[in-house]
């Protein structure tokens, strides 16, 4: 295992090395002396910063060429014109390519892996089954059933006994759980007071660490260790099947499921994404198969629990640290409740929060600061050239740094690092939208995000819920960072302190 250790440490050393290396040679106000050099190696640990700070001083591109062998060649950018451009306007000459599917071949043939007309069979599949009123029933009375009796007994919990408590790990619980329910149908019951370890969820993290691993060590390296099965790949591979083995129970469960369903009971209690899929695979024109189910239902699952988690999770952290912006949402909150009722312990249902302007922002807000998946890439099928100039071909991947973009005066204005939720209110007091090229937090163009609504709905619930009812007090000996990883986490979770605010 040592020697393992020093294999990898080696060859992530060599391949920084050679990178920074051929940042000597760059111009135009870009990194180009030892002097830039010393100042990454300096900040690895704020990548995401440094990244910003690059793109500032590049007017919002640059480029990189690694090393040959290590396959590295990108162009980075926060531009909003080239986002538009290769996420709209030529989308057709921007697919995801072999090379990100087998980079993320956990993810079989599902949506986010899927090019071309397969692609676009899944989305309308996909879009109208979520679209459904059946599901958005089942979606409303799933979130609400999980912040009452899976979240709040947590918290108040917690503040009974003067805890502290990661409430990272407890918001990727909760959208852990609600994923499961709403693909599968069965709940994992990860949220908990026990927390307990599930090995489902602990093999999709353990699969999404060694797909980061695939993106900073040469593609022989990742062969020699899969070959041999060690390291990332050793782990990959057990990774793997956990998520097969139990994902092929879910499914096997919901056929007969099916089976004995009828439609009352459907009507009456809501439907989640699989059971639509086998109901109604006539009309969707798909191969709703065992493996098509697996993919479909895997890439559903791991799209709703790390990014809402990470949205709440920065946008609580940012609430804690401005008291003012908590008091409106709660202020706004209070306005929703009935003239005689008691302003105590409350949840407030999906109707009553919804439409909430402020709170609205205050997400929206922590969103562009901080979104969840804070890079964004593609690559060319043909040779192109970017509005920006910058010329394109196949094998080179575009980066799209969104937690860059988020961070820059000339998108943004030059108070683009302050958390100000009235950035998304405008004049008339309504919500202002952006447009989704300045703001990629949900992605842009045909391949938008199409669980927007639904992560909107399960952040208003357990903010609402959270902030009405309780005071955080986030423990300053913790460091509240950005970790260095393809989902924003934070390096040492969000250690917090709960106490009732009633």
């Amino acid at each position: 295992m040592a020697f393992q250790s020093f294999l990898q440490v080696f060859f992530l050393a060599l391949i920084s090395f050679l990178f920074l290396y051929r940042l000597m040679r760059y111009k135009n106000g870009c990194p180009k002396s030892s002097a830039g050099i010393v100042e990454l190696l300096l900040n690895v640990h704020r990548v995401h910063d440094w990244c910003t700070e690059t793109l500032e001083s590049c007017k919002g591109t640059f480029v990189l060429e690694g090393p040959w062998f290590a396959k590295m060649n990108l162009v980075a950018t926060c531009d909003p014109a080239n986002a538009h451009y290769v996420m709209s306007s030529n989308f057709d000459n921007f697919p995801k390519g072999p090379e990100y599917k087998q980079m993320f071949d956990i993810l079989g043939d599902g949506i986010f892996n899927s090019d071309l007309d397969l692609w676009k069979n899944q989305r309308i599949a996909a879009q109208g089954f979520m679209r459904h009123h059946l599901f958005h029933q089942f979606l409303l009375r799933t979130s609400r059933d999980k912040v009452e009796m899976g979240l709040m007994p947590i918290i108040d919990h917690a503040a009974k006994h003067g805890l502290v408590i990661n409430l990272e790990d407890i918001f990727q619980r909760f959208t852990f759980d609600s994923a499961c329910i709403l693909v599968t149908g069965s709940d994992p019951s990860s949220l908990s007071l026990e927390l307990p370890q599930v090995l489902f969820s602990k093999a999709v993290h353990d699969g999404e660490q060694a797909i980061f691993y695939r993106h900073v060590k040469p593609r022989s390296f990742t062969k020699l260790q899969k070959w041999l099965n060690i390291g990332q790949e050793g782990k990959y591979k057990k990774a793997s099947k956990v998520v097969d083995d139990v994902l092929a129970e879910y499914i096997c469960q919901k056929r007969k499921e099916v089976n004995k369903l009828n439609q009352q009971l459907v009507s009456k209690d809501g439907v989640d994404i699989l059971t639509s899929y086998i109901t109604e695979k006539e009309s969707t024109g798909l191969k709703c198969d065992d493996k098509f189910l697996r993919d479909t239902a895997l890439n559903m699952i791991i799209a709703a629990t790390d990014t809402t988690s990470t949205a709440l999770t920065w946008f609580t952290w940012l609430v804690s640290k401005h008291p003012i912006v908590e008091n409106k949402i709660i202020e706004e909150l209070e306005s929703k409740i009935p003239i005689g009722e008691t302003k105590w312990r409350r949840l407030f249902n999906v109707d009553e929060v919804k439409n909430l302007v402020y709170l609205h922002g205050a997400l929206c807000e922590a969103l562009r600061l901080y979104p969840p998946v804070p890079f964004n890439h593609k690559e060319p099928v043909k040779p192109d050239i970017l509005p920006s100039g910058h010329p394109v071909h196949p094998k080179t991947k575009i980066l799209f740094s969104v937690y860059s973009m988020g961070r820059m005066k000339s998108i943004w204005g030059e108070d683009c690092y302050e958390f100000k939720p009235e950035r998304w209110i405008n004049e008339r007091g309504e919500i202002k939208h952006e447009s989704s090229y300045k703001f990629l937090s949900f992605g842009a163009g045909p391949r938008i995000c199409l669980g927007k609504e639904t992560s909107f709905i399960q952040m208003k619930a357990v903010a609402s819920a959270l902030i009405y009812n309780y005071r955080i007090h986030v423990m300053e000996d913790t460091p509240v960072v950005p970790a260095v990883s393809v989902v924003l986490h934070t390096e040492n979770g969000l250690m917090t302190r709960i106490s009732k605010r009633w």
